[in-house]
Parts: structure tokens; C-alpha cells; sequence
């Protein structure tokens, strides 16, 4: 695989995507900018619009209204096979009566490539997917992961300048997912293709993106990088649907300040709480630590009792009733001091929390 492919990137424009099946909006106005050598994941629960979204992108779906941009071109309603778009389903979309080598040449005998190049680079992707070697077996004896993995090669032989995926890692073991999602990261710095990345999975959007698209109900939410998603969330939907968090109604102390009240507890956040007629807090099972002589001074405080401890190999995940009755989880590390420092069930525990930690979000509309 050549290096070439990073300049000739291009970027993505949804403008006012909208896609109607009778009454119901399945895309709702939708806009989406992408820039030249992005990896932006779509993000959301079944039903969101991820789906079809990527649809209209990759020319299987038609918009009702609105276009779609590659790069200066308008290819709204443009086939398939002239977007110049490599795409990975979810289903694999393989040739049976083909071998591996077979079908991930088959990009570069559909656009008429030397057939003395094929070799060279069916070795070079099988390579990238850790399938060296696979060229010649059948399709019907390779494993689920195999066969995603060899959808993912195929559209990558061609070095498109855009690549679609339809949760391609799915098939995958936790291990191999989990490794692939780092060797995708790498590959898509070394090919610098626009990546738009679709996936139900967030700490997969998390690990690999550059930007993520949270959807709900055919519309965008909010996109923004993974950092800026996890710790300023736009609303209570997102911040329930990325990162592990309990969300906790709460009420402002005083308009424009930075003080919530819990109970009988009033919390101090970094940010202004927002102007909203519900609000919720939002504690990240990681940001919250076991209160100690040690704590700093000016840490938020949440007392309650234990009333489960689970084990759950690289940490304990705790559960905790507070005084006001709400429930909460929070996460320790597994070693020894961790261990040491949670209390059996009953017994009274007091969490710190950090105002920079201390996330306040309005509930979504």
C-alpha cells in the first residue's frame, strides 16, 4: 500500500440530509462536515439514524432532501460504484465461490488495475488484517472475525479516498477487537483516508476517533472529540450514553452560580450550572475516590452506604446508597490497597469528587 493516499484525502459535506419512510423521519435535517483525513465514528442506539446515514453517504439510500459532498463533487445521487468510496458491512458482503485473495482483489479488477500489481498488494492488506498467508482459502472456511477482517482489506486495497464502515469489528472477539482497534488507528495515520465510522459501541468511538456524532432519533446530538463528549456532555442523553455514569437530579442553588444541591448536600462545579428547569449530575464511575485525611480541601463530598462490592478483574465496582436514597457506582482498583480501603456492605462511605469533575448537564429535549 502506497503513501500517497494522505494527499489525496478528501472531505465529507451532509448538507440538510433528510430521509422520510411515510410519516416517520428516520434522518431529520442533518448536516455533518468532515475534513480531509478524518476518523469521525457515528455513535448511537439502534434506531438513532447511524445506519442510514451511512446509507446516503455510500449511495444505497436516497436522501428525501438535502446533498451530499465529496470533496467540490455532488454525488447525492450518484451509484455506488462512482463515489470512489471503499465500504465495510456489517454483514461482510463476501464472494463465497471466491478465495480470499480473490476478493480482496476484486476492487482492483473493477476498476481495471495492472493485473501484475494484484499480488503484491493482496499481500500487503492481508497483511494489515494479520491474515498473511489466507490467499488462497475458501471464504467458507474462515471464521466470523476472518471474513470481517476480509471486508476490511478489501476496501482498503484501493486506497479509496473515503471509507465507509458499518461496525466492521463486531464479529471480533473482545481480545482481537480490542487490537484492531488500535492496529485501525494506525493504519488510518499511515493511509490518511476520511474515515466515517459507524458503531453502537462507545468505548470503540472513544478509542478511535478523532471526532464522534452522537445521534438520537435521526438527528445529531453532538459531535465533538472523544475528550470533549466524556467531559461536557450537551445534555443528559449524551451523558448517559458515553462513559459510565449514574445521572442524579438535582437542583440549582442559585441562577448563573456554580453550586447544585443534592439532598442536603450543595455541590461546587468549575462550570456554570446551566439555565434549565431539569438538571442532572453526572458522576463518572472512574472520577469518583474514597474520601480520606488526605483529600484535598475544596472536594465535593457524597456520603452513603455500601451495599454491594463487585469484582470485576482490573477494578471493584462498588455501589453506594446515598443519605437522600438515590444510588450511585463507582469504580477502585483491584489491588491490594484498593481492596483495602472499601468497606463491607453496610457500613457508611464517604466519595470525593472534584469540581472540574463535577459535570451539571440539562436533560435533553
Amino acid at each position: 500500500m502506497s503513501s500517497t493516499a494522505k494527499s489525496s484525502s478528501v472531505g465529507v459535506s451532509i448538507r440538510s440530509a433528510e430521509k422520510h419512510y411515510g410519516a416517520f423521519r428516520a434522518l431529520d435535517n442533518v448536516s455533518l462536515e468532515v475534513a480531509p483525513g478524518e476518523f469521525v465514528s457515528v455513535l448511537g442506539p439502534s434506531g438513532s439514524g447511524k445506519t442510514t446515514l451511512l446509507g446516503i453517504l455510500g449511495g444505497f439510500v436516497q436522501p428525501t432532501s438535502g446533498s451530499v459532498w465529496l470533496g467540490d463533487r455532488d454525488i447525492t445521487f450518484a451509484p455506488p460504484h462512482k463515489r470512489d468510496i471503499g465500504i465495510v458491512f456489517q454483514n461482510y458482503a463476501l464472494f463465497p465461490h471466491m478465495s480470499v485473495g480473490e476478493n480482496v482483489a476484486f476492487p482492483l479488477r473493477a476498476r481495471r488495475l495492472p493485473k501484475a500489481d494484484w499480488p503484491e498488494r493482496v499481500k500487503a492488506a492481508l497483511a494489515m488484517v494479520e491474515l498473511s498467508g489466507f490467499e488462497n482459502r475458501r471464504i467458507s472456511a474462515l471464521s466470523g472475525g476472518q471474513r470481517q477482517r476480509v471486508a476490511l482489506a478489501r476496501a482498503m486495497i484501493f486506497e479509496p479516498r473515503l471509507i465507509l464502515m458499518d461496525e466492521p469489528l463486531s464479529a471480533l472477539d473482545k481480545q482481537l477487537r480490542e487490537t484492531m482497534q488500535i492496529e485501525l488507528r494506525h493504519l488510518h495515520r499511515k493511509l490518511g483516508a476520511t474515515i466515517i465510522y459507524v458503531t453502537h459501541d462507545q468505548r470503540e468511538a472513544l478509542t478511535m476517533s478523532d471526532r464522534i456524532a452522537i445521534m438520537n432519533r435521526g438527528r445529531i446530538v453532538q459531535i465533538d472529540a472523544p475528550e470533549v463528549l466524556h467531559d461536557h456532555p450537551a445534555d443528559s442523553f449524551v451523558a448517559g450514553f458515553i462513559g459510565e455514569a449514574t445521572l442524579l437530579r438535582v437542583q440549582n442553588v442559585a441562577i448563573g452560580g456554580h453550586a447544585v444541591r443534592l439532598g442536603g448536600t450543595v455541590l461546587q462545579s468549575a462550570r456554570p450550572v446551566p439555565v434549565s428547569n431539569e438538571i442532572f449530575l453526572v458522576l463518572h464511575a472512574e472520577k469518583l475516590v474514597i474520601a480520606g485525611p488526605e483529600t484535598a480541601a475544596g472536594m465535593n463530598r457524597l456520603s452513603g452506604t455500601v451495599t454491594e462490592i463487585v469484582y470485576q478483574g482490573e477494578s471493584i465496582r462498588v455501589f453506594l446508597t446515598l443519605e437522600n436514597g438515590d444510588s450511585l457506582s463507582f469504580r477502585q482498583p483491584a489491588n491490594h490497597l484498593g481492596r483495602q480501603l472499601i468497606p463491607p456492605p453496610g457500613n457508611p462511605l464517604t466519595l470525593a469528587l472534584h469540581p472540574e469533575d463535577t459535570i451539571i448537564v440539562p436533560k435533553a429535549v
